[in-house]
């Protein structure tokens, strides 16, 4: 055999190099770090304010403990408003029901007047935003009586409806219309030249307009001014339920103080801080919701 034929003569065969054997990821360890992701999150979020409340209610046992003291412990007021804590929907009668209906009273109150502010702040201050001379025309008046106390406008509410429900309701609307109207007029008068050009280029109508150029670019401070609204409505109605009657949290609280039980006014207001967050976030959220789906669009 020539030197040539040699050299081509085909060597070994090598052993072939079992194939990589892929296996399917199941996501346990992914699911497991993100429940432990969303547990931390949350005891971040939980633990610091019961801590806090921990401690605001061991101070108040150890200052109100005393029987001289001229507020009720927490202890006490558990003991002596228990069916008002644990029971907040009872129902004995007319005025002898639970906090929980009261609540609602007010919420149906609230969600009147605040409801009309909303939509009649958001178009008032469109267009306000919209025209030079209606911010000067309007602006000053706004300024002088949003500063009117939400009381002051109840005796003529009372005047006008003789009705204590849509005064209550009027007074709670005039209160809260205002930050509603300044702040959708910040937002509209923000909103860059740029896009108004868009829209005159596009030839868009003015629901158009508002839905697809306003509302994304003014929603921030239409909703800031939604959540000042609130607040404040939730504020007014309680104020103007004491001097209205009727069944409402805010009458609970007076009637409560003329009977002398401290410990009902106390979970009273407890009730009124928790729903007066509540109506926060949830505006807070539902503004959320509309911008991005608004953007989106």
């Amino acid at each position: 055999m020539s030197a040539l034929a040699s050299d081509h003569t085909p060597s070994p065969t090598a052993p072939a190099k079992p194939a990589a054997t892929v296996l399917p990821f199941s996501g346990r360890r992914g699911s497991l770090f993100n429940l432990r992701h969303a547990g931390l999150a949350a005891l971040r979020n939980v633990l610091p304010p019961t801590v806090v409340l921990a401690l605001v209610l061991l101070v108040w046992q150890v200052l109100c403990s005393s029987t001289t003291a001229s507020l009720p412990s927490p202890h006490q007021v558990w003991q002596d408003s228990y069916d008002l804590i644990a029971f907040p929907f009872f129902n004995y009668g007319s005025q002898d029901i639970g906090l929980g209906w009261r609540v609602l009273v007010s919420l149906q109150r609230v969600g009147y007047g605040f409801g009309l502010a909303g939509v009649a702040g958001v178009v008032i201050g469109a267009i306000i935003g919209q025209s030079v001379w209606a911010m000067r025309g309007l602006d000053p008046l706004f300024q002088v009586l949003r500063t009117v106390p939400p009381l002051a406008w109840l005796p003529l509410s009372l005047a006008a409806f003789q009705d204590s429900n849509p005064s209550a309701i009027f007074v709670i609307f005039i209160t809260s219309v205002w930050p509603v109207i300044i702040n959708t007029a910040v937002g509209v008068r923000t909103i860059p030249q740029d896009y108004r050009n868009v829209a005159k280029v596009l030839r868009l109508n003015q629901f158009e307009f508002f839905w697809k150029i306003m509302l994304p670019s003014a929603a921030p401070y239409i909703f800031t001014g939604l959540r000042i609204g609130v607040g404040l409505s939730w504020l007014a109605i309680v104020a103007a339920e004491m001097l209205t009657g009727g069944v409402g949290i805010g009458f609970f609280i007076w009637d409560a103080w003329n009977s002398s039980r401290l410990p009902d006014i106390i979970v009273a207001l407890a009730y009124i801080g928790v729903v007066g967050f509540a109506l926060d976030k949830l505006v807070a959220a539902l503004g959320k919701l509309i911008a991005r789906g608004a953007t989106a669009s």
